[in-house]
């Protein structure tokens, strides 16, 4: 009789367990993309960075999994084509270069139009994010292409000028073709018969070695990374300054369709992903020009005096940038003078006031 009572018991139990609703966990699938390669910094550090923190946030809860599908080096979009990639869904997340796409982000533009101002990649990233959450601007610029902001990214310490041959002055750059990216080619505006050939970082070292170009303007963890002292052996340490040039974003319809914990996750972890990437570009900034060196590159320091001449030769960009917003409906000059003014209150005060007339 006991044991019957043990086996209804029992019995019961189990239909109880049955009857029971199991919370399956679901899965999402995240479908990341950039042009550059897999060894580019910001694309290793999304994939040993972002991705797995995001796991790690969602698995405390345990209602979400990411399956993540990566696509780097140009399988899906080349550099120039995430922001265009994201838009038509190629891609939910991406990996924006900014400074190609001045006339549709303008307001990215913010860094790149205040040169000679900080050298700091985790002070400008901050920054400019703060500026991304503090004004609509860079915001209804992404909404404009299909997708939502996540964060800011600086991958660069400053930008400085590789040649193929011996440069100690900016007089040495007088003459040159330089190639670079986006705004810094307007830097060479005030160097006489300097001229700006348009690239990108993967190209750089070709138009170098095939002589389309004398120089190039990039940083010295790239310059490291890519090999660029084999055709550029000369560095002019000019120290131009951070550039905020990537920005993660998620296309909008992908997004409207994500839980509202994930969202949460993503938003958060971008936030760490653009201070952790900072971090990197900066404690990589003095093993890069080692690196450069031990590559057989030399380094020449550009003299104070030079560096205030190059910044004062040069028309005001940065008031031109910000014109350019003003003329669009969008506070060009308060964003400019809360950047400035953000940079300041870290410590970082420019050769050229560009507020100035």
């Amino acid at each position: 009789m006991k044991h019957m009572m043990k086996r209804s018991l029992f019995g019961a139990a189990m239909a109880t367990a049955v009857a029971l609703p199991s919370v399956a966990q679901e899965k999402i699938s995240a479908v990341v993309i950039d042009g550059y390669p897999a060894r580019a910094l910001w694309v290793e550090e999304f994939t040993n960075f972002f991705i797995p923190e995001v796991n790690r946030r969602l698995a405390e809860t345990g209602n979400f999994e990411m399956e993540w599908q990566e696509n780097y080096g140009g399988s899906i979009v080349k550099p120039r084509g995430v922001l265009e990639g994201i838009q038509l869904g190629l891609g939910d997340i991406g990996i924006v270069t900014t400074i190609f796409h001045s006339s549709k982000l303008p307001s990215q533009g913010i860094a790149g139009s205040t040169p000679f101002v900080s050298s700091d990649a985790r002070a400008v990233a901050k920054a400019v994010d703060e500026i991304a959450r503090e004004f609509p601007a860079m915001n209804n610029e992404f909404k404009a292409q299909n997708q939502v902001y996540l964060a800011t990214g600086v991958v660069l310490d400053t930008y400085q000028v590789f040649c193929s041959s011996e440069v100690s002055s900016v007089a040495d750059l007088e003459g040159k073709k330089i190639a670079g990216a986006g705004v810094n080619l307007r830097y060479l505006e005030g160097i006489k018969d300097a001229a700006g050939v348009r690239g990108g970082l993967t190209d750089f070292y070709n138009m170098v070695q095939t002589g389309l170009t004398d120089c190039a303007m990039l940083w010295p963890e790239a310059a490291s990374t890519f090999k660029i002292a084999e055709v550029a052996p000369f560095m002019l340490e000019a120290d131009l300054g951070a550039v905020n040039t990537k920005t993660v974003t998620v296309n909008a319809d992908y997004w409207a369709g994500l839980p509202d914990e994930v969202k949460e996750v993503l938003q958060a972890v971008a936030i760490d992903y653009r201070d952790h990437v900072a971090g990197i570009a900066m404690d990589l900034a003095q093993a890069s020009r080692n690196t450069y060196v031990e590559q057989g590159g030399t380094i020449v320091e550009l003299s104070d005096e030079d560096r205030a001449a190059w910044a004062n030769g040069m028309p005001n960009i940065a008031k031109e940038w910000a014109e350019t917003l003003n003329n669009s409906g969008e506070p060009g000059t308060e964003m400019l003078a809360a950047y400035l003014g953000k940079l300041s209150d870290a410590g970082f005060d420019g050769v050229r006031d560009w507020t100035a007339e």
